[in-house]
């Protein structure tokens, strides 16, 4: 009893302390005798008590008034957050399903990539057994051919260069870049009644295709030679060229095979070929330009059709990675003056 005594606030002791003097002033009154005093000690008392009734009914209704407004605003801000997480999840939803869409689209056009990489690659490599199958019909090697990714030309180019030289039977070739294509068209020429000189900036490479033509017994008809590259200026621009020391004795070149050289020893490496070597050439001739589907070499073969005169690219004659141009040399004769 004592310890709740001690925990109520000075509040609760103001009212329990009128509540004792009331309550003692009322029983002393009727005690002794004095009922209208008691009466109206205890009419105050009620009137106390109506009076806290109301006051506790008044709080209670401001109380309830007040959580009423607090739901509604929780309820508000729970509406406002939930819309907002539902459009959330609703944007989510669409950006995920575009998204599929897009993964969807892009898997079905990558495969269908693939599938036409993959029938371009079998129609390419069925290409090239052909024309491997049609080379070995043509020629019969005397030794074993090197492994064809030796080829200077793929086997589909070489069997049209070989056709060419079949159909126009060239007396003079000449080469540049040698490999397993020299022996091919050594044969060719052997059976066309012409030569072939190759070039060749490599000395070991050069050497083993030497090896190769002695092995098929192909020297009197090709042999190589050896050109380290030299500066050259053409146009203000310098490049590494063949020297031109090793062509020197020949002219009247009926076939012209530009395949090097190779793109690795700078840019634009093959565009010197016609400015250096056009005086070596017969007055019609014929060049074959390998990679001119390359922009470096389709640049190159724009430039020279278009300065050099007399030379042309053959219609039709552009397949696979080569182009096939003509060449008639253009004799200017001075006319007396009158």
């Amino acid at each position: 009893m004592m310890e709740r005594l001690r925990k109520i606030t000075p509040t609760q002791a103001v009212l329990l302390a009128a509540a004792i003097v009331l309550g003692t002033a009322i029983g002393g009154s009727s005690l002794t005798g004095h009922v209208g005093l008691a009466l109206a000690v205890l009419g105050v008392v009620l009137a106390c008590l109506a009076a806290g009734l109301v006051l506790v009914l008044h709080r209670l209704a401001v109380f309830g008034r007040e959580q009423r407004r607090a739901y509604r605003e929780q309820r508000a801000v729970l509406d406002q957050t939930q819309r907002r997480v539902l459009g959330a999840v609703e944007q989510l939803l669409l950006t995920a399903g575009d998204r599929h869409r897009e993964l969807t689209e892009l898997n079905a056009a990558a495969q269908k990539a693939a599938a036409n990489g993959t029938d371009r690659l079998l129609r390419a490599q069925t290409g090239e057994v052909e024309a491997l199958v049609q080379l070995f019909q043509g020629f019969t090697p005397r030794a074993p051919m090197p492994s064809s990714g030796g080829f200077a030309l793929n086997p589909t180019d070489l069997l049209d260069l070989l056709h060419l030289i079949q159909v126009r039977r060239p007396k003079l070739v000449l080469e540049l870049g040698s490999g397993t294509s020299t022996v091919w068209i050594a044969y060719a020429l052997e059976k066309a009644g012409g030569r072939l000189v190759s070039l060749d900036h490599d000395p070991g490479y050069a050497e083993k295709t030497r090896i190769a033509l002695a092995a098929h017994g192909l020297t009197e008809v090709a042999e190589v030679r050896d050109a380290p590259l030299r500066p050259v200026v053409l146009d203000g621009r310098t490049f590494p060229y063949y020297d031109t020391t090793a062509v020197a004795d020949l002219r009247g070149v009926d076939l012209l095979l530009i395949d090097g050289p190779p793109e690795k020893t700078g840019k634009d490496a093959r565009y010197p070929a016609m400015r250096v070597l056009e005086d070596r050439l017969a007055d019609n001739a014929t060049v074959v330009f390998d990679d001119a589907h390359r922009q470096d070499e389709a640049e190159a073969l724009r430039k020279w059709v278009e300065t050099i005169e007399g030379l042309t690219q053959e219609e039709g004659e552009a397949r696979g990675r080569h182009a096939v141009l003509s060449y008639r040399r253009i004799v200017r004769q001075l006319t007396p003056a009158q």
